[in-house]
């Protein structure tokens, strides 16, 4: 069996005086109205994808937000034979155009969503539009990114002769921390939070220097600072929630678990994938994450307000 053709893109959207609107793309080649939306480059992430193809033909700046439904459907691969495709995508506010179009797309055009349900050439598409609207009409369309990551692979213990803390990243860790900064950017992460350890500051770091963002230490999230106050770590992920500045946590397997049943106490039980999104950070605390593993919970609202209403997790 062929695998699927995996794909990525985005339902960007926008409000013009107070109402809602999404951008539609046209494709010649195909005379047809659709999202924009593109194959993944080989080793590419997929929400790295998403940002990139939506930049690509509609030379639009977005920032992605929650997911929506995937489409899957039969298209004809390069040989010219039946072949599954994959796509996979996410609402995007966008935040301002970059500059002409260049690519295989000839128009750009924001309509209501009336307008854009009628436009749309094929049913699949308006799956994407329903779940947005829902989301719209229940007040959490609007989301920011609050991204757990458990430290990427480091040296081991029995291979390490310093203090603990201080022991690096291996070199499959260092090229897991090269392969975040990508994925952190699509979320447009700007607070970075941090165990004081090496192998967690080290896991940030390409990302920090790529973005021009300091890395702030916290003794709660490293395993010694756990062990002497356990709560010490919540307290650390509330003060994010107080901000609700898109922000990027990286600690260790034994402190995650607390974070992670906090982040289910938060989940917006209106939300029709509650129950999915409790069972996947309930899985991931079970697990305590795989090392290099990066989880993005989209959070409605601050401080006692917020809510997550959808996860993703994306693993090495």
């Amino acid at each position: 069996m062929t695998a699927p053709i995996p794909a990525a893109g985005t339902v960007a959207w926008r409000r013009r005086r107070g109402e809602l609107q999404v951008a539609l793309v046209h494709r010649p080649k195909y005379d047809d109205w659709s999202w924009a939306k593109g194959k993944l480059d080989p080793g590419e992430l997929w929400p790295v994808a998403a940002v990139r193809e939506t930049l690509e033909e509609t030379s639009l700046k977005v920032l992605l937000g929650r997911p929506l439904p995937p489409a899957t459907y039969t298209v004809l691969d390069a040989t010219g034979e039946p072949a599954t495709k994959e796509v996979r995508y996410w609402a995007a506010e966008a935040t301002k155009r970059a500059g002409p179009l260049t690519n295989e797309i000839d128009e750009v055009r924001w309509l209501d969503v009336a307008a854009a349900h009628d436009r749309l050439d094929y049913a699949r598409d308006r799956d994407q539009l329903r779940s947005l609207v829902r989301a719209d009409k229940a007040g959490t369309l609007t989301t920011w990114p609050l991204v757990v990551v458990r430290h990427a692979q480091a040296v081991g213990r029995s291979h390490w002769r310093g203090d603990d803390p201080e022991r690096p990243l291996s070199r499959s860790g260092a090229e897991r921390a090269a392969a975040i900064v990508p994925l952190l950017m699509a979320y447009g992460i700007k607070r970075l939070v941090t165990s004081p350890s090496a192998r967690c500051r080290d896991t940030l770091k390409p990302y920090g220097d790529a973005r021009g963002a300091a890395l702030r230490t916290k003794q709660g999230l490293s395993e010694e600072g756990y062990d002497l106050d356990p709560k010490q770590s919540t307290r650390h992920l509330a003060r994010l929630l107080e901000r609700g500045t898109p922000a990027a946590l990286c600690t260790h397997g034994p402190v995650l678990p607390a974070l992670l049943e906090s982040l289910c106490e938060l989940v917006a039980q209106r939300e029709p994938e509650a129950g999915q999104v409790v069972a996947t950070l309930a899985a991931a605390a079970e697990e305590k994450m795989v090392k290099g593993e990066v989880l993005v919970a989209h959070v409605n609202g601050t401080g006692e307000a917020a809510r997550v209403v959808a996860v993703e997790r994306h693993l090495p």
